[in-house]
């Protein structure tokens, strides 16, 4: 009997073979869970936001997640960045959100897991890490390196506090792409053991026993819907505290 491995829903497929020479342009499954999860985004605000005479004075019990996810993040942006912080609104706003769509997507079976994948992930961790640095140079110029010294530390130990700290600071862009990949990516497995493994029983004439595995399967599911929630959340509040670093220096 033939039970496909668990990794095999992370295998990235081209649907559309386009190559030139040595360059492979081919569409995708990850690039059609990409373009799947910007347009549900999209329409969902429109769907959720707008009627044909505006925005509903009541609103529905779709609008009030939305709202509930802007009021989140407001609120995180306040008490992490300041008053500033909300400046920077719309792109925590669309990131969580993208993050927490893709997440989402990937609990449908037979679908692709976008934010498994540790170059989608690593993508959007440079564009936090890159953006926070550019903010951080932007205001305060040479001052930013005031980051490397740990307030009220001797000039003595500097160094040996400012490599520490420099390494600390380049390693945000891994361990804010890793968390995220990981977690993803163990989650998905783990269900597909548990699904292959209440599968083969069955199919191996052990009909009721399966029901365990199975039951196992749907409290995992669950699990794996928070921990889709969470991560997106982690996601986000640390791109916060990285923008508090770079706009209140210490």
């Amino acid at each position: 009997m033939f039970i496909s491995s668990p990794l095999e829903q992370f295998q990235i497929l081209p649907l559309v073979p386009l190559r030139f020479g040595s360059f492979d342009l081919s569409f995708t499954n990850s690039a059609l869970i990409g373009i799947v999860a910007c347009t549900l985004f999209v329409l969902l605000l429109q769907m959720l936001m707008q009627t044909e005479t505006g925005a509903h004075v009541v609103p529905n019990r779709w609008q009030v997640i939305v709202e509930g996810i802007y009021e989140m993040i407001s609120s995180m942006l306040n008490d992490n960045v300041g008053d500033r912080g909300q400046q920077f609104f719309p792109f925590v706003f669309v990131l969580f959100t993208f993050i927490l769509v893709c997440n989402v997507i990937g609990l449908v079976p037979y679908s692709f897991t976008l934010t498994s994948h540790l170059c989608v992930t690593l993508t959007l961790s440079m564009i936090v890490f890159m953006g926070v640095s550019i903010i951080c140079a932007r205001d305060h110029g040479l001052h930013m390196f005031a980051l490397f010294l740990p307030p009220g530390s001797s000039l003595a130990l500097a160094p040996l506090l400012v490599p520490i700290e420099l390494i600390s600071y380049f390693f945000r862009l891994i361990s804010l792409a890793v968390r995220l990949f990981a977690n993803l990516m163990a989650g998905h497995t783990l269900l597909k053991v548990i699904a292959g493994f209440g599968w083969g029983m069955m199919a191996g004439g052990l009909f009721f026993s399966h029901f365990a595995p199975l039951i196992t399967l749907y409290l995992l599911f669950g699990l794996e819907l928070g921990v889709a929630i969470i991560q997106a959340y982690v996601f986000t509040i640390l791109t916060c505290i990285f923008l508090n670093d770079a706009i209140n220096l210490h």
